[in-house]
């Protein structure tokens, strides 16, 4: 191990960052399992920045205007676990009994052992002071891209002369993992366009990945990338060099007019004989001998685990702990005076806060009537009500934000055909000079979409992204992180279907529908006519804990005459009984979703001119509807009834536990192909005859 020199910082910070270091070879070593090298490595970093920048009060983990510090290379956990035990950060009610500490002595110890708090990748809804899930590289840096983001508008929104309520900045932590994945380069050109000074992120250069150097691989320049996407790039040529990185933490915090990245050069695992700089340093505990010697070499006991030196404890809370707490406290105080002084904005951030909307909220959102309207290319003819799901959408989307004041997003680079841009007057767009705009162009950026709107949902505000269901696949990650995380972004998907026709199967969404239901706590509305889409916003609006997704179609759908039919109030349950058979007792059930319910009731009159008795459900959204007790389930799809065809222009995967192995669907099987709707539909089965087809194939 080299020998410090005083730029390496007092006896205590060198007493401090050790114990760090060890603590993360202790608690890998024991799990026989994790990522020690960077930890031991990084140790430095994050301890001065907690230690010496980070506006941050240990004994008040949910003050609204702490710094935020995002550990994006989440494999390195324990730097995230031993900085919130050794600062002593207090649990908040939500992950367990408030006022303990976050994470304990006893949790290192349970590093990545069931049901600890301390798991192998920070998980944000277990642990108070992990501010996000990171695991996936790169997420972490596009989540930090989507914190900066929503400080700009939260401080435009609610800061008022004399009254500075939000002022954070956002770390980021990552590495060469996360500048080889492609979500960050896109988070990073969103950044660089905006100009958000108030964000950081500290490069981890040390050359190594898992299989090898990153000479393998990995030979950009990437300071020179980050420079050409609009950041302040700056050099730390010794991780260990606290002079450095302080003054490299000061240039950020005078930067005025675009993000920082600051290129830190370590050492993996430095200090431990036999590992330092060597890839096996990454994925696998260190050893016993290597460790010994290398606390010899701290001036650590070898035979000694988990060992906190006296003095360390008060360091920190000398350190952090006391500034935390006066900053915190000048903040609350503060707080109270902008109350008296604003109390409409207070109500409004104490309802941001809580995830709870103003009262009234759901007041402008349109009826849409199903009366017949005249046909523009046919004067003087009635045609009959439709609407596409996208026009209803965005009608809907429109009444809700004017009254969610926090309600923001945009799509990526398809607004005119989302129909997601935010077209009342003040909405603006958000910009480098206009923080305060509400429509957001992400630009053809799906990946980091979705990443993005992460982040800020975690800053407490209401973000939606939008795009093409088919390209749902890019944010995958991110729809599944927001699950875990149990955070409420909203997306938005258009051309749900083969309905987008001539387009062809590069757009034609097949499988995307069922992959998308498999994630837990996911919540995927398709609704059927533009009354459900009304419905079905007024749901996911609620939802406080849950991502969802809302699917809508290009093509025009029908608007049920909701007093032949059920009311679509119906679909706040996921699934309702939109037609019945006449004694309500069905020999059919015919299930469906989006556009193909119009279908279904067709086919039901079919059916019932044929004599049959059928029963239409729709079925909006599949998550809501397995929420309901079981004698609503019951009365919707009653067990006696075997007979039951699920309609979606979808892969079927997902349909068989509604309709059993007696039952049919009328979905798809294979791609979709290009072609005008009308032959589409033809082509692939989806007919009122095919429904009935198969629904007199069932009852044979």
């Amino acid at each position: 191990m080299s020998t410090p020199n005083p730029a390496y910082g007092s006896s205590i910070d060198l007493l401090s960052i050790h114990t760090m270091r060890c603590l993360a070879m202790d608690a890998v070593q024991k799990a026989n399992s994790g990522h020690p090298g960077t930890p031991v490595s990084l140790s430095p970093i994050v301890y001065n920045l907690y230690q010496n920048y980070l506006r941050y009060d240990p004994a008040d983990a949910a003050w609204p205007d702490r710094d935020r510090f995002v550990l994006s290379v989440g494999h390195a956990s324990l730097l995230l676990y031993s900085i919130l035990h050794l600062t002593q950060v207090k649990q908040l009610p939500q992950h367990g009994p408030a006022g303990l500490p976050a994470v304990s002595l006893d949790d290192i110890k349970k590093f990545r052992q069931l049901g600890s708090k301390t798991p192998g990748h920070p998980e944000s809804h277990l642990t108070t002071g992990v501010e996000t899930t990171t695991g996936p590289l790169g997420q972490g840096v596009a989540n930090s891209v989507g914190m900066a983001i929503a400080q700009k508008w939260l401080a435009n929104y609610f800061n008022r002369p004399g009254f500075d309520i939000f002022t954070h900045r956002i770390y980021a932590l990552c590495g060469d993992g996360c500048m080889m994945e492609g979500v960050s380069n896109e988070a990073g050109s969103l950044a660089g366009h905006l100009k958000l000074n108030n964000l950081c992120w500290i490069y981890d250069s040390n050359r190594i990945t898992i299989e090898g150097s990153t000479s393998l691989t990995f030979t950009e320049d990437t300071a020179k990338r980050l420079e050409a996407l609009g950041w302040n790039v700056l050099h730390v040529t010794d991780a260990n060099d606290l002079t450095q990185l302080n003054k490299a933490i000061e240039t950020f915090q005078k930067t005025t007019d675009k993000p920082t990245f600051v290129v830190a050069n370590s050492v993996i695992a430095w200090g431990v004989p036999g590992k330092e700089g060597s890839h096996t340093a990454h994925g696998e505990p260190l050893g016993t001998k290597p460790i010994a010697e290398a606390k010899k070499l701290m001036g650590f006991d070898p035979e000694k685990t988990f060992e906190i030196p006296d003095g360390v404890y008060e360091n920190f809370a000398n350190g952090i702990g006391k500034r935390g707490k006066e900053l915190s406290t000048a903040w609350h105080a503060k707080f109270a005076e902008y109350t008296k002084a604003y109390p409409e904005l207070a109500k409004q951030l104490e309802l941001l806060l809580k995830h709870e909307l103003p009262e009234g909220w759901e007041k402008g959102i349109p009826a849409f009537s199903s009366e017949p309207t005249e046909d523009p290319k046919n004067p003087g003819v009635k045609k009959p009500a439709a609407i596409s799901g996208r026009e209803a959408s965005g009608k809907v989307l429109n009444a809700v934000a004017k009254s969610v004041p926090w309600l923001i997003g945009g799509s990526a680079d398809l607004a005119p055909s989302t129909k997601t841009l935010l077209t009342f007057e003040g909405a603006g767009n958000f910009q480098p000079g206009t923080p305060g705009g509400r429509n957001f162009h992400w630009g053809v950026r799906e990946h980091a979409m979705g990443s993005i709107i992460n982040g800020m949902a975690l800053s407490g505000v209401r973000p939606y992204g939008a795009g093409f269901l088919i390209f749902s696949d890019y944010g995958r990650p991110p729809f599944r992180l927001a699950s875990l995380m149990g955070i409420s972004p909203i997306y938005v998907f258009t051309h749900d279907s083969i309905g987008v026709g001539e387009d062809g199967p590069t757009h034609q969404p097949i499988e995307q529908l069922s992959s998308l239901r498999a994630i837990p706590d996911l919540y995927v509305f398709r609704p059927g006519d533009a009354n459900e889409v009304a419905e079905s916003w007024k749901v996911l609006m609620k939802l406080s804990h849950n991502p969802a997704l809302m699917v809508v179609s290009r093509q025009d759908m029908p608007i049920l005459d909701r007093s032949k039919y059920a009311p679509a109030s119906g679909a706040a349950k996921g699934g309702y009984v939109l037609a019945d058979a006449p004694n309500g007792k069905p020999q059919v059930i015919l299930i469906a979703t989006g556009t193909e319910v119009g279908l279904a009731v067709e086919a039901y009159e079919k059916l019932k001119a044929d004599g049959i008795a059928a029963r239409v459900v729709s079925m909006p959204c599949t998550e809501v509807f397995d929420k309901q007790d079981e004698a609503y389930k019951e009365s919707v799809l009653p067990k006696a009834v075997t007979a039951r065809v699920a309609v979606e222009m979808a892969s079927p995967m997902c349909w068989y536990k509604y309709v059993g192995t007696t039952g049919a669907v009328v979905g798809m099987k294979t791609f979709g192909a290009s072609a005008p709707l009308k032959d589409l539909l033809k082509h692939f089965g989806f007919t009122v005859e095919k429904v009935v087809t198969a629904v007199k194939d069932l009852l044979k």
